[in-house]
């Protein structure tokens, strides 16, 4: 919307040009995040704590967390609050993209404020049904998925394989199943990631600046023949949101470090684990994505195998699920988890981003 009021006026003031450069404003969006997280977020943290939205902690977690209980939650709202004003400000809102980027991405906020809501109102860490969480990501990224399937015509349906410079196989109408599993699977592996002072925003961080670049690429018609990617037109847009992203998160993170001042909340971690997912779909990136959050397929994994081990054998695998608090019970410190968790996760992007050359 900002934009259309200034491309107009380059024929008068030609330094107004910069605004056509995708590289300025995606850099623009990172910093306006930002600056609206450090000047808004100790106002957001009071009104939290004034409503008295505090943190719920397990009983059957770590010791050490009883001491988080009451900490303000639902923080995710003011990176949400934050990107929707930056992609307003600095995307080409003329591109189908952004619109069903930002419809789903305040979607799965919504679902994750309820969440949320439910929790701090009744005290406990229960939130939605389990089912009814599910069936609200799966309506969303059913809907997604329908509207790409629609507009992206048969090379949207192809899927690539990391370090493959071919398509491996054509789904067809099956990539729109393919690609609701996807979004549902990341978005709450994203939020089972959520649960160390810093760790989800810390994670992001590298997850988005890693997007950033791979839908920039992907936007580049030189770059994408050069490296011998899917070239897709438009999707070089995506750079800006997930420059936002990064911004908000950073913003996030200084509030969210340990000891946190306030906690994400699945507000924040089912929307924006839901948009890495649509993120990767629209560049054609679904199944690198999976190296690249690589962490966070291990927290969900850890999950899955502790249900079905207790499940079926009544023995646990993991002292504790998801993966990070195994850790934290096996004695490392939650500093100590968190730094060598983002550690790894800078590992799994290197190897990702590798994989566009070795091919």
């Amino acid at each position: 919307m900002f934009l259309e009021f200034v491309y107009p006026l380059v024929k008068y003031f030609t330094p107004l040009n910069v605004f056509q450069y995708l590289s300025f404003r995606s850099a623009y969006a990172a910093l306006s995040t930002l600056l609206i997280c450090f000047l808004f977020g100790p106002r957001i943290i009071a009104a939290l704590r004034a409503l008295k939205v505090g943190q719920s902690v397990r009983d059957d977690g770590p010791a050490t967390h009883l001491a988080k209980s009451g900490t303000p939650t639902m923080g995710g709202i003011f990176i949400i609050l934050s990107m929707t004003l930056s992609m307003v400000l600095w995307m080409d809102l003329h591109n189908y993209k952004v619109w069903l980027l930002m419809g789903a991405f305040l979607a799965l906020g919504l679902v994750g404020f309820l969440d949320d809501y439910l929790k701090v109102t009744r005290h406990n860490s229960a939130g939605l049904p389990a089912w009814a969480k599910l069936a609200a990501q799966f309506a969303i990224a059913l809907l997604v998925m329908l509207i790409l399937y629609r507009f992206e015509g048969e090379q949207a349906t192809k899927l690539y394989i990391p370090f493959l410079k071919n398509p491996l196989v054509d789904l067809g109408v099956l990539w729109v199943p393919f690609g609701v599993l996807l979004i549902m699977g990341e978005s709450n592996a994203v939020n089972f990631s959520d649960g160390l002072d810093g760790l989800l925003a810390g994670l992001l961080i590298l997850m988005f600046i890693t997007l950033a670049i791979l839908c920039y690429l992907s936007g580049h018609k030189v770059y994408a023949e050069y490296l011998g990617i899917p070239f897709i037109p438009g999707s070089g847009e995506l750079t800006v949101f997930c420059m936002a992203a990064v911004g908000a998160c950073i913003g996030f993170l200084w509030y969210n470090t340990h000891p946190a001042e306030v906690f994400m909340g699945d507000v924040g971690s089912l929307s924006l684990g839901g948009v890495v997912a649509i993120i990767s779909l629209m560049v054609k990136k679904e199944v690198l994505i999976v190296i690249v959050g690589g962490v966070f397929i291990l927290e969900m994994l850890s999950v899955i195998v502790q249900v079905l081990s207790f499940k079926l054998r009544k023995k646990r695998v993991f002292k504790m699920a998801p993966l990070h608090h195994h850790f934290e019970l096996c004695g490392w410190k939650e500093s100590q988890v968190v730094v060598r968790f983002w550690i790894l996760a800078g590992l799994f992007a290197i190897v990702g981003l590798s994989s566009l050359k070795i091919q």
